[in-house]
């Protein structure tokens, strides 16, 4: 049992491992790896983008239909995030004082609160295309207790965005590009990178500042 687990979680890791996945599993499973990344803390690890892209070059070589993913794809990763923001709803400030364990840091629910903090109800849109932000942003703003009216609205658009833009890429990618098959891993190394882009773009946006703060001098009052 522990073997499978082990294998499947090394196979979304792996280009052909997750070509297999999809084949065998199908939009059934990529709708629930999606639900489990963006609705509990546990799936925070799950690679959505690039599962999403890959499933979008299946679809567009036909090997399964493009509706059949991109839709309920899209309905997956919107009722996910609701279920994140009411267990951060009803958690409350409490969810902060929550222990580490192996499927829960507390380093990763601060960043998104930084996220969040910083660019407010954008940031539920935005949180889409950064890796474990977009898993723990609903619980975030369900504890800051957003609107859910406001929540659902930027949710919506963001599901949309998200899985739309991801799988529609991978659909004319495979639909436009013979042969993609043979170059997924690097297909999916662009994906990852980009993907991780805003990250680092962010760390070092946030050292660069905390180096400026800490070369300035206070500064002395005159009498």
């Amino acid at each position: 049992m522990f073997e499978s687990v082990v294998h499947f979680l090394r196979s979304l890791y792996d280009p052909e491992g997750l070509k297999q996945l999809i084949a065998w599993g199908g939009p059934t499973l990529v709708c629930a790896i999606i639900f489990v990344e963006t609705g509990l803390f546990v799936g925070f690890f799950l690679p959505g983008d690039s599962l999403l892209v890959t499933a979008g070059i299946f679809a567009g070589q036909q090997v399964i239909p493009l509706t059949w993913v991109l839709l309920p794809g899209i309905l997956c990763a919107i009722v996910g995030d609701q279920l994140g923001y009411w267990i951060g709803r009803s958690a409350g400030p409490a969810l902060y004082r929550r222990e580490d364990s192996f499927f829960f840091r507390r380093s990763h629910l601060q960043r998104a609160h930084d996220f969040y903090t910083k660019y407010g109800g954008r940031a539920v849109i935005l949180a889409r295309f950064v890796p474990i932000v977009r898993t723990f942003c609903p619980p975030v703003a369900g504890a800051a207790q957003m609107p859910y009216s406001t929540y659902l609205t930027y949710d919506i658009f963001g599901g949309f965005f998200w899985v739309g833009s991801m799988i529609l890429g991978g659909y004319f990618a495979g639909a436009k590009i013979p042969n993609i098959g043979k170059y997924l891993h690097y297909v999916i190394a662009v994906v990852i990178i980009l993907s991780v882009l805003p990250a680092v773009i962010g760390l070092l946006r946030a050292r660069r500042s905390g180096s400026a703060t800490v070369g300035v001098a206070p500064r002395e009052e005159s009498d």
